[in-house]
Order: C-alpha cells, then sequence, then structure tokens
C-alpha cells in the first residue's frame, strides 16, 4: 500500500496524542513506575518504549576487556602531604580522561551508605496514598516525588521513579521530609557535602589553582538529592532506566547498589561502572567541563533497565538551587586557565540560563553545552 505525505502527518498527529493522553493517565496515578508493576503489568506502555535505542554505539563483549573507571583511595589523605598530592594528580588526570571515577575510603562509613540506600527503598516501597501526597511536578518545591522530571518533553519515558531533596544552601524542616528516610536523608546530605568540599578543593589544585578557587566561585552554594528507584522492568530490552545524558551541575556523587546497571561512554563503547562495596562514583557535569574549559570532561551515561531489581541510588548535585536576583553569577571559562594557546570555548552564563535550556529539552541524548559556545 502506497501512504501519502498527508496520510504520514495523520497518522503522526494520532500517535502524538495518543502519546499524550498515556502519559497524562500515568501521570495523573501518581504511582509512578512502580505503580504499574503493582498493578500486574506485564509489558510496558508504549511511552516507555525507546525507538531509537540501536544508536551504534554497543557495549563491550567479553571478548574484549574494556578500560576500567579508575577507582581512587582517599585513605590518608589529610594525614599525609605527599598522599593528598599524589590523590590530586589521580583526580585530575579521571576528570581529563574520563570524567568518572569511584573512590574509596571517603569518609563515609558502609553503615550510613547502606542505610541511605534503606531509606529510598522505603519511602518507594511506602503505601500508594502516603506516597502520592508526595508527588508533584512543582520545582520550587524542596521535597517531592515524581517519575521522569522530562516526562512531558521527553520522546520517550524512562523507568524510574524519583524522590528529589533540595538540601543546601536552605535545607527543608524535619518535618518537611518523608518521616521514612526523614533521619539518614539528613544525616548522608552532611556527610557528602563535607566530601564533595574536599572535591572542589582538589579539582581547584588538579587546575592549577588555589584550593579555594572553586569554592570562592560559589561552586559549593547548592546540594539537590535524587533518590532514584528502578524497578524491575518486565521488558528491559525495549527501554531505559534512563537515557544517555550528561550531568547540568558541577559534579555529582551517586551511590549505587549492588545490582549494577550504569554505564559511561568511552571512545563510542558503553562500559559497565561496576558496583564497589562501600564505593562512590564521581562524574563530572557540564558547568565544571564549561568553566574549565574542556580540560575536565562531563561524559555521557547512562543506566539499563534489568529484569531485577529495585536498583536504588542517589544522586547527589553540586549546583546552585536557588534562582532569585542574588543568585544571578556569571560563570564563563576560568580567567587564570586562559591564553592565546587556550582562548575561551564557552560563552559566560548563569545557572539558571543553563538549567532552564538542560530541563527545557530534557534527556534528549545530546549535550547542553554546545548552546553556550562562543
Amino acid at each position: 500500500m502506497v501512504t501519502s505525505s498527508s496520510d504520514k502527518s495523520q497518522a503522526g498527529k494520532i500517535s502524538d496524542w495518543d502519546r499524550k493522553s498515556e502519559v497524562k493517565f500515568f501521570d495523573d496515578t501518581k504511582l509512578g513506575v512502580k505503580g504499574l508493576l503493582d498493578a500486574g503489568l506485564s509489558k510496558i506502555p508504549r511511552m516507555f518504549m525507546d525507538e531509537q535505542q540501536t544508536t551504534g554505539m554497543t557495549t563491550w563483549g567479553s571478548t574484549v576487556p574494556p578500560e576500567s573507571v579508575p577507582v581512587i583511595d582517599f585513605k590518608d589523605m589529610d594525614k599525609d602531604a605527599a598522599v593528598r598530592s599524589q590523590i590530586m594528580k589521580k583526580v585530575g588526570d579521571a576528570c581529563e580522561k574520563w570524567g568518572f571515577f569511584q573512590v574509596v575510603n571517603h569518609g563515609i562509613p558502609e553503615s550510613v551508605l547502606n542505610a541511605m540506600i534503606d531509606g529510598i527503598r522505603r519511602f518507594h516501597e511506602q503505601d500508594d496514598e502516603t506516597k502520592k501526597a508526595w508527588y508533584s511536578r512543582d520545582s520550587q518545591r524542596k521535597v517531592r516525588f515524581c517519575s521522569n522530571f522530562d516526562l512531558y518533553q521527553a520522546r520517550m519515558a524512562n523507568w524510574r521513579d524519583t524522590l528529589s531533596c533540595t538540601m543546601v544552601p536552605n535545607p527543608p524542616n524535619p518535618e518537611q521530609l518523608p518521616a521514612v528516610c526523614r533521619d539518614i536523608v539528613m544525616e548522608y546530605s552532611e556527610q557528602v557535602k563535607k566530601l564533595g568540599l574536599n572535591l572542589f578543593e582538589l579539582l581547584s589544585e588538579a587546575l592549577g589553582l588555589h584550593p579555594n578557587h572553586l569554592k570562592d566561585m560559589g561552586c559549593d552554594e547548592g546540594l539537590f538529592l535524587l533518590g532514584h528507584y528502578y524497578p524491575a522492568c518486565p521488558e528491559p530490552q525495549l527501554t531505559m532506566g534512563t537515557s544517555s545524558h550528561t550531568d547540568a551541575d558541577f559534579f555529582t556523587i551517586l551511590l549505587q547498589d549492588q545490582i549494577g546497571g550504569l554505564q559511561v561512554l568511552r571512545e563510542d563503547q558503553w562500559v559497565d561502572v561496576p558496583p564497589i562495596p562501600g564505593a562512590l562514583v564521581v562524574n563530572m557535569g557540564d558547568l565544571i567541563q564549561l568553566i574549565s574549559n574542556d580540560k575536565l570532561k562531563s561524559i555521557f551515561h547512562r543506566v539499563l533497565a534489568k529484569n531485577e531489581g529495585p536498583r536504588i541510588s542517589v544522586a547527589c548535585f553540586f549546583r546552585s538551587t536557588s534562582f532569585g536576583p542574588e543568585h544571578m553569577r556569571l560563570y564563563g571559562p576560568i580567567k587564570e586557565l586562559l591564553s592565546e594557546e587556550n582562548i575561551p570555548i564557552y560563552r559566560e552564563t548563569t545557572i539558571y540560563e543553563y538549567l532552564t535550556y538542560y530541563f527545557s529539552k530534557g534527556l534528549d541524548g545530546n549535550s547542553s553545552l554546545p548552546h553556550f559556545k562562543l
């Protein structure tokens, strides 16, 4: 049968309309992806299907062992200047070449890490009516639950639910946090903040700057915590836990459980970031690539959907979370890093402008950085 262009256009409109209806119905349940499974779902709705999942980039096969994401040991970093210097160089090298590394002996007890994973699990596995009360798409709320921040922008939904908490600079009052995870969210956030401050110092030094340089720029003024819940998926080959993306922050500290599924794009190959008990994953974000003038790399990464689960992770994003007039600081390539041989690649921008653009397009598989190039 021959299909005319008008027929194709009409089919596209019908498809678009069907998707909008399906998305709205899903959103109105206020129960997220877990709610679909609880209702007995055995096949995933079309809104989750990734029709462009085959991209020509493959995952490493067992016959070709890949390079591994660097693992850096922070043991004795604060006790020995020589050890600290070695760690700083390893961090700088990892962030230039990979944009990712795992850190062990970072100072946060494994008991706290495990309790944080359990706290996020408890939140997402509460009874429906209790959890519904937290469901919102209002980005001004300090604490909220939703599924897919870009649900209405993205071409496909991801197999993931999320608890979002703005923890710095103005943390929620304790009663504003869910009772089932209140204490551990507050404790973990404090400890991650301390680790983040150490990382800002190491990154400053790795760039050849004073240890306080990035902090003096205000890079440490915000902490945004996301507690992700990836339910077991009945058809994992058809969707993604999180689509390929880069992070819109200075850097992210990620806690993941032992199920796995996180991958980083390295030389057009997807490489696993295997869970290591007690370790945290650190990855550079778009904003630090911008201010370092491409010296530190914000790398594409994704999370595979799996038929086992739930997979639980906690991502802490270091970036400003306040957008009033007093927070309209301009960020551009650091002047001390520039020279005749290293001219600015990006224009100055505010975090507000950057996030507005990032969120307007959602996780579409493309970096936001080119939009800000000179």
